[in-house]
């Protein structure tokens, strides 16, 4: 019965934000179409371990949330829009269709989810909001991962959440399809959306994967979806070709134990050339559609490609990418990229001036990690252990990352041993 379960919820899991999208641009209400999902959910939990589940699952689902935002409305009875929505919803229902014929193709639905992050990405909400807000809602993150994307805390990323859905109420900001005029102004935070859930999938915050492949390829879905939507702008393309680039890597990220297999340690030739091939087409593509003017993800796919184009790691440029780093914290500086550009530098020879560009970046787990990587290269293994302590202590990471920094401190602990003499 477990297992039965177990599939019921992945099912749900795959399907329920597309059915939200559908749902959504029917009712035009978001918090009215997340109810109605919820509550066909909870249905679908209730009779597929015992009927077994559909032969068209989503089908299924989409025609029980639209019956149960009909009840949903019927039980207030408070808003004419929300009882004209009703009327729509029974004439859909009332024509009882064939469950297979009962959504639209594959494409309409996966527009309807792109459309709808654009419309998530309202311009009266702040960048991160509306990049949470679509993550949240559209997308199906936990507040716990959008925080790990997002590089802040589970309960500051809660109450932004909150926040959005207070002003969206107050204001009145409505749920619908913005007009083709208006997608450019708001790609930018499309483009974030889309490059946060890749991420989000890439290095998961919570569970016991090194990825999720199911968020990895809904992101991709969605670049493909949004260059296609918009394939003279840069930024777009950018994204897929940084999103291809770094997916070409995900099979030899680990190894077939679901160990963490660091970049120097990789099988080459497990990437996926085709990919590769793909992405740079594109970044080149980019470039040339922006007076070669780079932003953040094109910089990125640039340093994703330089990677990529070399048959090892000892063949690496540092110094291209070091360049590249550069230009990214100076077009968009993080953390995160200020870390990297650390890591490049003393790949270069210059692990003084890497260990103190440290010094002035944020502390957090992965910049115990990297310390700790850098001070076991000048020997200073005993301090290196303390670091890889300190990473394990602050914000635990996923299982096979943690087990990978729980090999690494054994390893330094037993170098700092050899080190130390008898």
């Amino acid at each position: 019965m477990n297992q039965r379960y177990d599939a019921v919820a992945e099912t749900i899991r795959i399907e329920g934000t597309r059915i939200l999208a559908t749902l959504v641009r029917t009712v035009g209400d978001v918090q009215l179409a997340e109810d109605a999902v919820q509550e066909a959910a909870l249905a679908a939990l209730g009779a597929w371990p015992v009927t077994g589940v559909p032969p068209e699952p989503r089908a299924w689902l989409t025609v029980t949330a639209r019956r149960k935002a009909i009840d949903i409305i019927r039980r207030e009875q408070a808003r004419a829009g929300k009882e004209q929505a009703g009327s729509d919803l029974i004439s859909l229902t009332h024509r009882e269709p064939d469950p297979a014929g009962a959504l639209e193709s594959d494409d309409v639905v996966q527009d309807d989810l792109l459309r709808l992050i654009f419309t998530c990405c309202h311009p009266s909400l702040s960048p991160p909001t509306r990049v949470a807000l679509a993550l949240r809602t559209l997308c199906g993150l936990s507040p716990g991962q959008i925080a790990g994307v997002l590089l802040t805390t589970e309960v500051a990323a809660t109450k932004r959440l909150v926040r959005a859905r207070q002003k969206i109420s107050a204001a009145r900001i409505p749920y619908r399809v913005p007009a083709e005029a208006e997608l450019p102004d708001r790609l930018p935070a499309v483009c974030a959306v889309i490059h946060s859930l890749y991420t989000a999938g890439h290095a998961p915050s919570e569970g016991d994967a090194a990825y999720d492949v199911d968020l990895c390829a809904e992101a991709i879905r969605l670049a493909e979806l949004l260059h296609t939507l918009l394939p003279d702008q840069p930024m777009p393309t950018a994204v897929l070709a940084l999103l291809l680039l770094t997916e070409a890597r995900r099979p030899a990220r680990v190894d077939a134990a679901g160990d963490v297999v660091t970049l120097d340690l990789q099988d080459r030739s497990l990437w996926d050339q085709d990919l590769i091939a793909r992405g740079v087409v594109l970044l080149n593509d980019s470039l040339e559609r922006s007076a070669r003017k780079a932003d953040a993800y094109q910089l990125q796919a640039a340093i994703a490609a330089e990677h990529a184009r070399v048959p090892s790691y000892a063949a690496t440029d540092w110094r291209e990418i070091v360049r590249l780093y550069d230009l990214l914290v100076e077009v968009s500086p993080s953390p995160a990229a200020e870390l990297a550009r650390a890591v490049a530098i003393a790949e270069t020879g210059g692990l003084t001036d890497a260990l103190t560009l440290l010094d002035a970046i944020p502390r957090d787990s992965r910049w115990h990690a990297i310390r700790a990587e850098l001070l076991a290269r000048r020997h200073d293994y005993a301090e290196a252990v303390a670091e890889l302590d300190r990473a394990l202590a602050t914000a635990p990471p996923s299982h096979p990352e943690r087990s990978h920094r729980e090999n690494r401190r054994d390893h330094f602990t037993r170098q700092a041993a050899a080190h130390a003499g008898p």
